[in-house]
Formats: C-alpha cells, sequence, structure tokens
C-alpha cells in the first residue's frame, strides 16, 4: 500500500503544532538559527583566512542580519501573544518610550550606520577626543580599539561608544592616516645662530632621510588626493622659521612621512638641526675670538731689569 503525504496538510500540522507548544517551538528554531549562523560566519572566516583577505566587516554585517533574522523569526511565532500584549500596554507606551530613549536612539544611529556608510569594520575613526581602529559594531554600540593620538599606536584598551553618539556627535574618519600622515614638530633655540643660514643643509639632510619611502609616499598622496578630490600634500618636508612670544628661534617641520616611523624621523630631524646649530655657534664663537684679538691695542713692555741695569751702571 502505497503512502500518499499532503504536503498542504503536513504544514497545517505544523504550524498547528507550533502554536500548540510555541515554548517549544522557540527554543527549537532559536538553537537551529544561532547554530546555522555560527557555521556561516565561521565558514567564511576560513576562507578569508586561507585568502588572505580582510572580510571582517561582511562578518559583521552577516552577524547582526543573523540575529535581526532571529528576532523576526521569534516575533512571528509569539505575534498573538505580543499583540495582545501591545493592547495591554498602551496606556504605558510613552512612559515605555521615555525609559527606553537611549536605546532607540542607539537603534537609529545603526539604522544612520547602514544608510550612510561613515567608515566599515577595521576603519579609523576618531569620536568626540577618542581615537581607535573600529574591531565591532552592533545595533546598540561600537567597539574600538583605542590608539594613541601622539604616536598612533594600540593603547590594548576597547572603548565602547553608543551608536547614539553617531548622530549627535562629529565622527571623522582617519582610516588613511594608519600608513602615512602628515606629521609637523617645532624645534626652539636661543637666537644667538642665524638660523636661515642654516637652512639650506638642513633641508637637504632632512629630504635625505625621507628619499627612501619616496616612492611609496607618492603613490599613498595620489589615493588619498583622488579620495578627497582635493590636492594638499607635499611629499618634500617643508620647514619654515620664525619666532614665538619670548623671542625664541622655533623651527617648525611638516612632513608626510609613514605613521610609524614618524616619531623616529622627528629624532634624526632634531639631531641634524641641533649638530648644525651647535657647530655654526662654536665658529661663530671662533670668529669673534679671532677678531677680538686682532683688535685688541699692543703696547711696549717695560723692562725694569734694563732700566735698572742703565742707572746703575751711569752711576
Amino acid at each position: 500500500m502505497e503512502i500518499v503525504i499532503d504536503p498542504t496538510q503536513l504544514w497545517e500540522q505544523l504550524i498547528a503544532f507550533a502554536n500548540e507548544y510555541k515554548l517549544l517551538t522557540s527554543l527549537v528554531l532559536l538553537i537551529v538559527l544561532h547554530f546555522t549562523k555560527k557555521g556561516v560566519l565561521l565558514l567564511i572566516r576560513r576562507i578569508s583566512s586561507q585568502r588572505g583577505e580582510d572580510r571582517r566587516n561582511q562578518i559583521n554585517i552577516l552577524e547582526q542580519l543573523g540575529n535581526a533574522f532571529i528576532i523576526i523569526v521569534l516575533m512571528m511565532v509569539w505575534s498573538s501573544e505580543i499583540q495582545t500584549l501591545a493592547i495591554s500596554i498602551a496606556a504605558f507606551m510613552v512612559a515605555i518610550v521615555l525609559a527606553t530613549r537611549e536605546f532607540i536612539q542607539c537603534f537609529m544611529g545603526f539604522i544612520y550606520y547602514l544608510g550612510a556608510r561613515p567608515f566599515r569594520v577595521g576603519d579609523w575613526i576618531q569620536m568626540n577626543n577618542i581615537i581607535g581602529e573600529v574591531v565591532e559594531m552592533d545595533w546598540a554600540k561600537t567597539a574600538l580599539l583605542e590608539v594613541d593620538p601622539e604616536t598612533f599606536n594600540y593603547t590594548g584598551k576597547h572603548v565602547y561608544v553608543p551608536n547614539s553618539q553617531l548622530v549627535t556627535q562629529t565622527v571623522r574618519n582617519l582610516n588613511f592616516m594608519r600608513r602615512y600622515r602628515l606629521h609637523s614638530f617645532e624645534i626652539v633655540n636661543e637666537p644667538t645662530v642665524n638660523a636661515y643660514s642654516l637652512l639650506p643643509a638642513f633641508h637637504a639632510r632632512a629630504q635625505a632621510h625621507c628619499e627612501y619611502f619616496r616612492d611609496v609616499a607618492e603613490r599613498y598622496k595620489g589615493l588619498i588626493e583622488r579620495h578627497l578630490e582635493q590636492e594638499f600634500i607635499r611629499i618634500d618636508p617643508e620647514v619654515e622659521i620664525k619666532t614665538n612670544e619670548l623671542a625664541k628661534v622655533v623651527v617648525k617641520v611638516s612632513l608626510f612621512c609613514p605613521t610609524a616611523e614618524a616619531h623616529e624621523l622627528e629624532h634624526k630631524m632634531c639631531s641634524d638641526w641641533l649638530s648644525l646649530w651647535f657647530r655654526a655657534q662654536k665658529e661663530e664663537q671662533a670668529m669673534l675670538m679671532q677678531q677680538q684679538s686682532e683688535f685688541t691695542p699692543h703696547f711696549p713692555v717695560c723692562d725694569d731689569n734694563r732700566r735698572q741695569t742703565t742707572s746703575s751702571t751711569g752711576l
């Protein structure tokens, strides 16, 4: 005897079972969807690791979409109860909205992120006074791996920023500063030497320090300027000499250099400037001493012994 299975009848029985045992159905769906999501994400991570690709942004978006799908499925299972609950708490809706205001703002910030895409996972951003690399983002918060604004090195601290600040605060994308950045520093000296006389030699030394990464810097400069549609970067170091309010000589150096080597280049250029400065200072002091010795008047020296001998012989 052949057994015929009616798909429509089977589906109706399945729906009836799900409506009768909603708690069990929700638990089974939650477990199945959760492990399915984890398996898909694990497969994507393995493929991207084998190919050497950075898929953190895609993985983060898929994870959030998976969480949203699980929530939607559970809401469909409990739709009648949710509807009854919504009707019963209609009088308290205003209080609930006020109590969950921050969460609603965070969710709206996440919606704004999905629409505007001001950054992605793996980018460097600045929110308020915090600079960091985006390592994770969900509907409530953005996780940053903090970066020191002075040295641009990781501090090892995780900072969690509510997504509501994406709408209310200024967000700066600093992703182009991960490899190369505009670095500037100042050297202050006493006005004992003509600083402009040292400028050609110092500029030649500074340019020699930057010569080995010039080709890469040119390509990265072109990439940044094409993205921003504005030319504002100079590859060669710029040296500016000025004075401050204390009448001291200030040498300001600006250069486009690798982020990881900015402070090392600063130390080398400071060493070059100070060596030129002290050498010029010694040469000027030696010249002044020579000029003083040339213009010092020479008086005849009286020989008292000769005078005494002459006077005794005359006697």
